[in-house]
């Protein structure tokens, strides 16, 4: 009989409507932006946005890292798997965004603002790199008490597995705690990602405190080496910094497995309960074909969840991970490629195993 898997995911994080646009060295410094980063946005960014709408022919494309993760989840899982949880506005960019998870077959259950407008983030393209800036509005409005509303708080009970970004330190980090707090008494799956830089720089305290339950936890180098940094590790090594992150204090039994994602370098995976660092070749996308990287890492989360909800092993997870960020390089923006998407597994994919 296959699994039942109606409801198995929740999600959380800050839906924003993306503007997203090939940018130049000129206008990062002229907002001191770096290439490669996530911040949100301060009063000095506030022309960015009509600046990129005006002068840089911008795209607006459905975004927010955590419903991009679960829209992607969604396409890969069977009908009616995954919901998403964040708050918008009353407006037309609040129903677009809905509109890209519905066309997903993303359930969405949103709180709604009615006094603020749905976030935006303006993204930055140069080259192969994105600077994403966010301005969060009604996205930073979110409630706890949202969640615990009896027919939402169902929502949570009804799920096996949950998935929230580091962006929702910025917003509420009490939904956080509740939520990673049920998930282990109930014996459930707890899954974060670091999501920027700034979120172990300037929310030290909170992750610190969420860390002992997170089942996996996912991010990127650069995240990875701000988290090593803000927490004293004395490396830059990843593989060093995945073991000792795998290695935290942790409740319950399950190992805590940690993921770390490096573009088109290797991904490395370590776990609390083994001594081996697993490291996965990634296959590199040829340059001419690359829309841009944006939604990468969001679209390697949502194939890895996909398998690993439905029984995959770790290498699979993987696979699935890399195959489904490859595909959304090629893209423009954080989309997923029309039609059906499929993963098929190779049989033959396996890491370099190493020991520190």
């Amino acid at each position: 009989m296959a699994q039942d898997l109606r409801g198995a995911l929740v999600g959380f994080c800050n839906p924003l409507l993306d503007i997203s646009a090939v940018a130049n060295d000129e206008l990062l410094s002229k907002y001191k932006l770096k290439a490669n980063d996530a911040i949100l946005a301060s009063p000095e960014h506030v022309p960015l946005f009509q600046e990129l709408i005006e002068s840089y022919d911008a795209k607006f494309l459905p975004g927010g890292a955590g419903q991009n993760t679960l829209r992607g989840a969604q396409l890969l899982l069977p009908a009616d798997s995954a919901v998403f949880v964040g708050a918008v506005g009353d407006d037309e960019n609040a129903r677009r965004l809905k509109g890209a998870a519905e066309k997903a077959g993303l359930k969405t259950n949103y709180m709604i603002n009615a006094e603020k407008p749905t976030g935006t983030c303006a993204l930055l393209i140069t080259g192969p790199n994105r600077s994403m800036v966010a301005n969060l509005s009604a996205a930073e409005t979110y409630k706890f008490a949202h969640i615990k509303e009896p027919e939402n708080w169902k929502v949570i009970e009804q799920a096996q597995y949950y998935y929230i970004t580091g962006f929702f330190f910025t917003v509420s980090p009490e939904t956080i705690e509740t939520v990673s707090q049920h998930a282990h008494m109930d014996g459930k799956v707890f899954t974060m990602n670091i999501s920027a830089p700034f979120v172990p720089q300037f929310y030290k305290e909170s992750v610190e405190k969420t860390l002992p339950y997170i089942d996996i936890l996912f991010g990127n180098e650069t995240e990875a080496a701000s988290l090593a940094e803000n927490f004293g590790f004395g490396t830059k090594d990843i593989r060093q910094i995945a073991k000792r992150v795998a290695d935290f204090p942790k409740v319950g039994d399950k190992p805590r497995l940690v993921v770390f994602t490096q573009g088109a370098d290797s991904t490395v995976v370590a776990s609390s309960d083994s001594d081996e660092i697993r490291v996965y070749t990634v296959t590199p996308v040829p340059t001419g074909e690359i829309g841009d990287t944006n939604g990468a890492g969001d679209a390697f989360v949502a194939a890895f969840l996909a398998e690993y909800i439905q029984g995959s092993d770790i290498d699979t997870c993987v696979e699935a991970g890399h195959w489904l960020g490859s595909e959304v390089v090629r893209q423009i923006g954080p989309n997923y490629p029309d039609g059906e998407l499929k993963f098929a597994p190779s049989g033959s994919f396996a890491p370099a195993i190493e020991k520190l």
